[in-house]
């Protein structure tokens, strides 16, 4: 067998933080809507309603009337609603890694988990996707199960990147005014990019970050850099990437060796079975990575063959 079953405590704590995890990030989002503030605003012999964004920008609103104080209220009431409901789940997070820890429910490395993490915090993480061995970690977490280290272990993550959704991409790049390295660094301030491979970032412990791209379609740009500053990586382009692009997002909260928690956003493991079977064809692959493709295949197949695992709808 390739794999063990987590003890049951370990199962039911892995269950009930990725619920108040999911639940956080949930509001999370709406804490972001409501981000900033909104007033009155006086000039002369006016009074102006004004919403203000986080970085100072203002946007006025309206004269003050009947309808803005409405507006006003309104805001003032879901900000106070939302910020307690957010203080109070980022409390019941911290009490949940806790006991992640405590119980060793997790084991993903925790540079990955923190990788997430910061993708997720700039708005990015919709436009990456975790492919390769590490997709492994989302596969056992779903099914409450280890697979053997043997087929883990690597010191590399691949992200690929969705070239479909490039102008929503560059609009979230423009807001964030920052290299995509540089959301890499609010993980872990060592990245740097590889000098001879623009799409890697590697930190100070050795620790790679791949960027690749389905090969050119239709009007994708090629080349093509994350931003326009000049010392950002450069997605590579990967053979036979858009089977992995298109096929449906399998998310699954995974939780690191030190109970912190991120959504991980991978492929459903039908397709990364079909993926890594063709992998382990292929003769200009080392033998031991088509040999490590191969096992990998066989081992969510066999997951998938005793409903451990279940296919995600498209999302």
């Amino acid at each position: 067998m390739d794999w063990i079953a987590l003890p049951d405590a370990a199962v039911r704590q892995s269950i009930d933080s990725a619920t108040v995890f999911a639940e956080f990030q949930r509001v999370q989002g709406e804490a972001r809507s409501v981000a900033g503030g909104m007033y009155f605003k006086r000039q002369g012999p006016y009074e102006y309603l004004v919403r203000t964004s986080p970085d100072n920008r203002q946007q006025r609103i309206g004269p003050r009337t009947a309808e803005t104080e409405d507006i006003h209220a309104r805001f003032i009431a879901r900000k106070s609603r939302i910020e307690a409901r957010h203080k109070s789940l980022r409390d019941a997070v911290r009490e949940a890694e806790r006991l992640n820890k405590a119980l060793k429910v997790g084991r993903v490395p925790a540079i990955v988990v923190a990788l997430l993490q910061a993708l997720h915090e700039a708005g990015l993480a919709e436009h990456f996707r975790v492919v390769g061995t590490h997709a492994l970690y989302a596969y056992e977490s779903a099914a409450g199960v280890r697979i053997t280290p043997g087929a883990l272990a690597t010191q590399d993550v691949d992200l690929l990147w969705d070239a479909r959704r490039r102008v929503r991409f560059l609009a979230d790049m423009a807001r964030l005014d920052s290299s995509l390295l540089d959301v890499l660094r609010r993980a872990d301030r060592s990245f740097e990019r590889k000098e001879d491979q623009l799409e890697t970032a590697i930190n100070a412990r050795g620790f790679e970050v791949d960027f690749l791209r389905r090969q050119p379609q239709d009007d994708d740009p090629h080349p093509f850099r994350f931003s326009d500053d000049e010392g950002d990586l450069w997605p590579v382009q990967a053979r036979r990437a858009a089977v992995l692009a298109s096929a449906p997002v399998f998310e699954q909260v995974v939780v690191a060796t030190t109970g912190a928690m991120a959504l991980m956003r991978t492929v459903e493991p039908r397709t990364f079975v079909e993926f890594k079977r063709w992998m382990a064809t292929q003769p200009s692959r080392p033998a031991p990575r088509r040999q490590r493709d191969a096992r990998q295949a066989d081992i969510v197949q066999a997951m998938l063959d005793d409903a451990l695992i279940a296919p995600h709808e498209q999302v």
